[in-house]
């Protein structure tokens, strides 16, 4: 392994790709923001990455989903991450080998995402097939409960009424009504942002320098190989734990240094030494 201490370069010296990555994600920032607010238009509905059985869904988002973000937090950690070890990499790598891990990390990512996303709506859609087939109101609070929790409360009050008109076939519909929009809830809320290969720069990173210190919080001074695993450990967590407040895709993030994993073994076999 390769134990060579190495520090970004500034802003002024940048590799192609990494400057190129920076001006394109800046660029799709504005843009949404500016089109949001000057027509109304939503483009994270078309470049966000979408379940494939959603409407908004297109091939080309596995790509673009990429390129945008949720909030200037979110874009900022992003693009830091990119010029502080894409730096290196690409430098190392040179533009070529780093743009293709760039995007192969990056659509590794989406890829481990989407079908995280079908293991879990599936099930939903199942459950969700049995009900209607055979509706009844403790089948609909059971497959509220079980599936939408934090929206429970919201229905409670039709729960209660539905007990009282189990039969009435208006509570019968409405309430196939409200599992139709609960599905498409699950189903056509997008993934957004470059994490998927930022996780795959940061693990090339701590596998090609191990022993660099990065400075936590500009201050804590940590071996790169502990911080990558402790932040793999803490995405593993945090994606089994499902928390229904968290919006944070931790699968997609664990599928871009998944994918970056087998790719620099591939490429390491294919050139003994040169990649770790």
């Amino acid at each position: 392994m390769n134990n060579n201490q190495y520090r970004p370069t500034g802003f002024g010296i940048l590799p192609v790709v990494v400057k190129n990555i920076l001006i394109i994600n800046g660029l799709f920032f504005l843009a949404t923001m500016g089109i949001e607010s000057a027509f109304q238009i939503d483009i994270t509905q078309y470049f966000g990455l979408h379940y494939f059985q959603s409407e908004h869904f297109r091939p080309y988002q596995f790509v673009t989903y990429m390129f945008m973000h949720g909030g200037f937090g979110h874009i900022f950690f992003n693009m830091f991450a990119v010029w502080m070890f894409g730096n290196v990499l690409e430098n190392v790598w040179g533009p070529k080998r780093f743009l293709i891990y760039y995007l192969i990390t990056g659509v590794g990512a989406a890829l481990i995402q989407t079908l995280v996303a079908y293991i879990d709506i599936t099930p939903i859609q199942n459950a969700a097939e049995a009900y209607i087939n055979s509706p009844n109101p403790a089948a609909f609070a059971g497959f509220v409960r079980d599936h939408f929790e934090s929206i429970y409360p919201q229905l409670q009050s039709f729960i209660t009424e539905y007990n009282l008109h189990p039969k009435d076939i208006g509570m019968i519909n409405q309430s196939n009504a409200y599992i139709n929009d609960l599905i498409n809830l699950k189903v056509n809320v997008p993934t957004v942002g470059a994490s998927g290969a930022v996780f795959g720069i940061l693990l090339a990173f701590g596998m090609m320098f191990p022993n660099s210190l990065i400075y936590v919080y500009f201050a804590i001074p940590v071996k790169a190989k502990w911080f990558v695993i402790f932040y793999g450990a803490m995405e593993l967590y945090s994606g089994f734990a499902n928390n229904p407040n968290d919006n944070v895709a931790h699968f997609a993030h664990l599928g871009g240094m998944l994918f970056g994993f087998f790719l620099i073994i591939y490429w390491n076999k294919k050139i003994k030494g040169k990649y770790f």
